[in-house]
């Protein structure tokens, strides 16, 4: 009913102006529309832009920072004592620190020559050792690492078996084996107070063998250790690396362990070079040599 009676009103007001009456003000603005009231603000506008967002990403292949550094307590022997296996090298796949440049190609590459000076004056080779120079070879061959990359590794080898070692990892290579370092034997590090950690996979060395005064195979260059950590040397309660206790349980398989028969096992045997993993009285896994010590 109020709609209607608001619209006889201004039908009413319509007839009084066109018949030239007087609309009185209160009238009029009972009509009137209403315009709501604004208000003006003094108050400044802030905008705040958000920082940019970073995401540091870390590699799954990073090489923890302690690595090589910390000292351990020593045994009568001079060797470290065995400790636990930290955590993060409990299936340990390191990036590769690349010595020499990558090859050129994903392919299998190699390469055989006499031992270059400036390699030699970082090698363990010094006067007295029991083999001559010129005995020696040095080898470049392409390797996969843990990293999932393609490598180029270097070793000191006995010239006599230079060929045979090449042909050895060539198949490890199209096998896809990794392998994390591989690396010439610094002098320092023959007597270098020990960390337990190392993972070189090497052949020469100018050092005596373990736990004797003998001169090692490896001072001739007749003798390679793959992936040290994952494969260490095992006597009573000597373990060498000494951090790699975690390894000695060769049940609990993981990348870059080599066990019997398997590829790595096998492309030794084919140049008629035998396994520590086989010795009874002690068990070198990492240990592959032409005589069988």
């Amino acid at each position: 009913m109020r709609r209607w009676t608001g619209l006889f009103a201004v039908l009413a007001m319509t007839a009084c102006v066109a018949a030239g009456e007087t609309v009185s003000s209160s009238t009029a603005s009972t009509y009137a529309p209403t315009t709501p009231a604004t208000t003006t603000s003094t108050s400044p506008i802030v905008t705040t832009t958000p920082p940019p967002t970073t995401t540091t990403t870390v590699s799954p292949f990073a090489r923890p920072d302690w690595l090589g550094t910390r000292l351990l307590p020593l045994r009568p022997d001079g060797h470290g004592e065995a400790q636990p296996t930290p955590p993060e090298l409990v299936d340990r796949q390191l990036e590769t620190i690349d010595v020499l440049a990558p090859p050129e190609s994903e392919g299998w590459e190699a390469t055989i020559s006499e031992i270059p000076i400036d390699v030699l004056a970082r090698s363990s080779w010094v006067e007295g050792c029991p083999v001559e120079i010129d005995e020696l070879r040095y080898v470049t061959m392409s390797h996969h690492g843990f990293d999932g990359e393609i490598h180029t590794g270097e070793m000191i080898v006995n010239a006599a078996e230079a060929e045979g070692v090449v042909e050895v990892f060539h198949k490890l290579f199209d096998a896809g084996f990794p392998i994390e370092q591989m690396q010439v034997t610094r002098l320092e590090e023959i007597d270098d107070h020990p960390t337990g950690d190392f993972n070189q996979t090497g052949s020469f060395a100018c050092r005596p063998a373990v736990g004797s005064s003998n001169w090692s195979l490896h001072a001739y260059g007749l003798a390679v250790d793959v992936n040290p950590f994952h494969n260490p040397y095992v006597r009573d309660d000597l373990v060498i690396p000494e951090l790699a206790s975690a390894y000695v349980d060769r049940e609990n398989v993981r990348p870059g362990m080599i066990f019997d028969d398997d590829v790595v096992v096998q492309a030794f045997a084919e140049i008629g070079w035998s396994w520590g993993g086989d010795w009874t009285s002690l068990k070198d896994w990492m240990h592959f040599s032409r005589t069988g010590r």
